[in-house]
């Protein structure tokens, strides 16, 4: 989601101040083994000169984020990987971040672009609509943010809808229905700005449209059902994690996720100086449920699953030059207080575990994804979150993870190049179901497969900028021609491709649907 951290209109917003948060210094010193077999228990842990670890550890309870829905209030005297602890922190059920706190600045009446000077009067506006909105409270209270969908609308959902219909109307159409499926739809703005575009302007693709939502939070489940189910039949809202996702669509379909990978858990790996073995993180909450961290071996399978993709892809860890060369290493290992682990460095397990749904669910989607490339204020590590709240109506950033769940958000920025790379491999991999594609009957599916006589029967050259084609699934042509590979944008390049942008354009010329968001990539 975009926060209100990467856009301050002047007029309101003042500097963002720091409190004392607890911190999360592991600077860690090396384990004895001692004959020992190396485990779990081994603590990488934050006491800079203390080399054993708390034996309470290693009778905590491990969880995860699933383990603890049912739960009230945070768990004591339990253990979980840090992608668990961030999920269970975010969206727990009961206390989470997003079903407690989380409320999405809505406008009622869209901006008149046009009649705004430049774009000091526009962040005025946006200010002052914005303090109107806003109910200061004392301590952590209404946590408010607002996306583009929201401050441009509904030119920004406009633009959306423009590029899907394009393709919808290029490969599609007539034979197919438009179907569209978006993961967490917030207040459901876009996607009513979305089908409306396409009732006033294309009704002959409205009357195809099935346009699926999937959310995770009740409350915004049942806001995105008053808004859109009534005036648009064609919406069906379903309450579930994406991740639990388990109904084949085998239609040809857009996914949309927009500003939702953000908050998507990471977990941490650090890796031995000596080795450059990797280590796995995870947080521990003790009887007084005070947060620590400690690091073991790499054991869990989706950690060992990213690293191993990522060396497929040449993908290199983000070590230094000096750490890669063995001598220099051995020597820096034994200076003085010097750590035994690298600095933390944060990896998007939960992306590759929705690349993998979605290669396994939604085999012939395509998928229009927009999210943060860079972030201020975030946490120390590679690829660090920012973890924030507001106070006050004032944001308050913070220097680590472990905070209380639910009063604080904490959200991720996006090597887009790389998950580009890790998109199009997933894609290419075998069914994880191990059931060969059976695609509909359909007037764009053959019944006699159009790789029978090779990939290559027309013609050995191959472009490099299209996937492999699907057994079974012709093109619009007949020939087996695989999808348009996945291409990385920056906001102002895919808003100039398909938003009107005279609609949004200042007096001045300045136009701030393009000017703002810089630090937001689309991939499509």
């Amino acid at each position: 989601m975009l926060r209100l951290s990467t856009f301050r209109p002047a007029a309101v917003v003042r500097p963002p101040i720091r409190v004392p948060v607890q911190r999360a210094a592991f600077s860690v010193s090396a384990a004895r083994l001692s004959g020992k077999k190396r485990d779990e228990k081994i603590n990488y842990n934050r006491v800079s000169f203390s080399e054993s670890p708390k034996a309470e550890y290693a009778n905590f309870r491990r969880v995860t984020a699933n383990d603890l829905e049912k739960l009230t209030s945070p768990p004591t005297e339990v253990k979980m990987l840090v992608r668990e602890f961030i999920e269970d922190s975010l969206y727990n059920p009961n206390y989470g971040y997003f079903p407690r706190q989380a409320t999405i600045f809505t406008a009622t009446d869209p901006i008149n672009f046009n009649a705004m000077r430049n774009a000091a009067q526009f962040q005025e506006e946006v200010a002052k609509r914005y303090q109107t909105f806003e109910v200061d409270e004392e301590g952590p209270g209404r946590q408010i943010w607002h996306t583009p969908t929201e401050l441009f609308k509904p030119w920004y959902g406009q633009a959306i809808a423009q590029c899907l219909v394009a393709e919808y109307l290029l490969k599609y159409f007539p034979y197919e229905d438009l179907v569209i499926y978006e993961i967490g739809a917030g207040n459901g703005t876009l996607a009513r700005d979305i089908l409306d575009y396409l009732r006033d302007v294309h009704p002959e693709v409205y009357d195809r449209t099935r346009y699926n939502i999937v959310e995770i939070s009740g409350n915004l489940a049942n806001l995105q059902r008053k808004l859109l189910c009534e005036e648009h039949p064609c919406v069906k809202v379903n309450h579930r994690s994406i991740f639990k996702w388990d109904t084949p669509e085998p239609s040809p379909c857009f996914f949309l996720a927009m500003e939702v990978i953000d908050n998507f858990a990471h977990d941490i790996i650090r890796y031995d100086i000596k080795t450059l073995e990797p280590y796995q993180g995870w947080v521990t909450i003790d009887k007084h449920g005070d947060f620590d961290m400690y690091f073991s071996r790499v054991t869990d399978p989706l950690i060992s699953s990213f690293l191993a993709l990522r060396r497929r892809l040449a993908h290199p860890p983000p070590l230094s030059r000096l750490l890669k060369m063995d001598r220099l290493r051995s020597v820096y290992a034994k200076l003085p207080f010097a750590p035994n682990l690298t600095a933390p460095e944060y990896i998007p397990t939960r992306s590759l575990t929705l690349l993998r749904t979605l290669r396994q669910h939604f085999p012939r989607h395509r998928l229009l994804l927009s999210d943060f490339s860079s972030l201020p204020d975030t946490v120390p590590g590679v690829c660090g979150p920012v973890v924030q709240t507001r106070v006050k109506s004032t944001s308050v950033p913070c220097e680590t993870i472990l905070v209380k769940q639910g009063y604080f958000d904490i959200f991720f920025p996006t090597d887009f190049g790389r998950l580009c790379d890790m998109y199009e491999h997933v894609l290419t991999e075998p069914n994880p179901s191990g059931v060969p594609y059976d695609p509909r009957i359909s007037p764009l599916t053959t019944s006699v497969s159009p790789l029978a006589a090779g990939a290559n029967f027309f013609s050995s050259y191959h472009p490099k900028s299209r996937r492999p084609p699907i057994d079974g699934v012709a093109s619009s042509s007949g020939l087996p021609v695989g999808e348009r590979k996945s291409q990385v944008y920056t906001h102002a390049e895919f808003l100039e491709t398909y938003a009107d942008l005279e609609r949004t354009k200042l007096k001045s010329g300045e136009n701030p649907m393009l000017d703002y968001y810089q630090n937001v990539k689309f991939l499509f």
